[in-house]
């Protein structure tokens, strides 16, 4: 199954089709950021787009302007989906330098452009070869490369391990160096689905109405003896009582985001670059926490179809999100990621987009350029031209 079509997936990570600051170009007013003192300066309306190594540059010059011209202001292209590179990296093998060659293009169309990489996703043969050590565990004992949840890409990494934190930050660095990049945008930043979204759940013939123990992550020799050694408990101990207990859901929750805050972050602001993420509204679930992440900017996936929701239940995600992150002081803005295949109607899509800015949004990221319509383009700038700010 495709990435995203499993929810969010994500993967993943990853769209905005806002048109113009006339709908959420407002200045909000925001709380003080958790760690940095400087507000982040990030465009109001983003797309996810895949890439297609095939098209010319003339081709892309006439996508990106497509794109710019219905008020979109920067892309998130999918450059490292957990195998090689679309862009110059030293260890990693690189399949073409597409990003480099796209940069220039889709600046001179006024577009802003943020790398999308898979953060603790690992598929490439080689370093699944020689790195089993660093895959994720279940509570039935099995690792996420040998033993993959749902689907066989699923072979996530343990947040656990140094050396699967520095090889991430590696990841990081290279798309920092990159001339000309404005960010880096993180995808499946979390471990897999314990409870997926309800409208999934009926695809794989499974109902879970509890943690199951070949869902439950992670559980490797790291994360054990780091939770052991600071609550001397073994959390393979707990058995079906892990899911319950508070210290080890939050020592996952913390092994996550020291994955984000700690090597992810420093490194792109190492080079002046802003980061974001893609993440789940039902974060809890993939060990997620994270309104406490320093990040410039959060696309939360608010895909209302695979949660069996109606677009309302968009704007109640958001403005649950803004109240998450208000309670830690982070005032970092939110741009409600939106999935095309469920606001095919363009009036459901003005009702989603609608629910976004009157619950806090900063703008909206659409998934994904391929379900980007003609009938979307074209009646945007009408459409957006009938918001007014309600920041």
């Amino acid at each position: 199954m495709k990435k995203r079509t499993f929810i969010k997936l994500a993967s993943a990570s990853a769209l905005s089709v806002l048109a113009g600051s006339s709908f959420l170009g407002c200045n909000n007013e925001q709380e003080k950021p958790i760690v940095t003192a400087q507000k982040s300066m990030l465009p109001d309306n983003w797309i996810w787009m895949r890439p297609n190594l095939k098209q010319s540059d003339d081709e892309w010059k006439a996508t990106f302007e497509r794109i710019k011209s219905a008020g979109i202001d920067a892309i998130l292209p999918e450059v490292y989906s957990s195998n090689h590179t679309l862009f110059d990296h030293p260890t990693l093998p690189v399949k073409e330098r597409w990003l480099e060659r796209i940069i220039p293009m889709a600046h001179e169309a006024g577009l802003e452009v943020h790398a999308w990489m898979w953060t603790m996703i690992l598929n490439n043969p080689e370093l699944i070869a020689k790195n089993p050590d660093w895959f994720s565990v279940n509570r039935k004992g099995e690792r996420a490369h040998s033993h993959p949840a749902y689907v066989n890409y699923y072979k996530f990494m343990c947040p656990c391990n140094e050396e699967v934190a520095e090889f991430v930050a590696g990841n990081v660095e290279a798309l920092g160096k990159i001339e000309g990049l404005d960010g880096i945008h993180l995808d499946y930043v979390r471990q897999p689905d314990v409870i997926l979204a309800e409208a999934l759940q009926p695809k794989y013939n499974i109902v879970q109405d509890k943690e199951f123990p070949e869902y439950d992550y992670p559980y490797s020799e790291n994360c054990r003896n780091q939770f052991k050694a600071k609550h001397g408990i073994d959390p393979m101990d707990l058995g079906n009582e892990a899911p319950q207990h508070e210290a080890w859901r939050q020592f996952r929750y913390d092994a996550v985001s020291n994955i984000v805050n700690n090597y992810c972050v420093p490194m792109a602001r190492k080079y002046d670059k802003k980061i974001t993420a893609a993440v789940f509204p039902n974060w809890e679930s993939v060990r997620q926490e994270w309104h406490k992440w320093d990040l410039d900017g959060f696309l939360p996936m608010l895909y209302q179809g695979f949660y069996n929701e109606n677009i309302d239940w968009i704007g109640k995600q958001v403005k649950d999100a803004k109240e998450r992150l208000k309670s830690v002081d982070n005032d970092k803005p939110v741009f409600s990621g939106l999935f095309l295949p469920h606001l095919k109607e363009v009036e459901n899509l003005k009702k989603a987009i609608e629910a976004a800015k009157n619950n806090g949004a900063k703008g909206v990221a659409f998934f994904d350029y391929n379900g980007f319509k003609d009938e979307y383009r074209c009646g945007f700038k009408t459409l957006f031209s009938e918001f007014q700010c309600a920041c």
